[in-house]
């Protein structure tokens, strides 16, 4: 058995996994600053509440 075929096929899947979390977790947080920007009726608007998005 020869050494490349002991190698990970993906080898940064973790770091990818990694970065695609800190990715979807910035996406919540800019999503929730903007959502608490918004007035009361545009809230409305989109079917949610003040106490939904605080």
């Amino acid at each position: 058995m020869e050494f490349h075929e002991n190698k990970a096929k993906q080898p940064f899947i973790g770091f990818v996994q990694i970065w695609q979390a800190i990715k979807r977790w910035h996406l919540r947080a800019q999503t929730r600053r903007i959502l608490q920007q918004m007035s009361d009726e545009r809230l409305r608007d989109v079917g949610l509440r003040r106490d939904q998005v605080e």
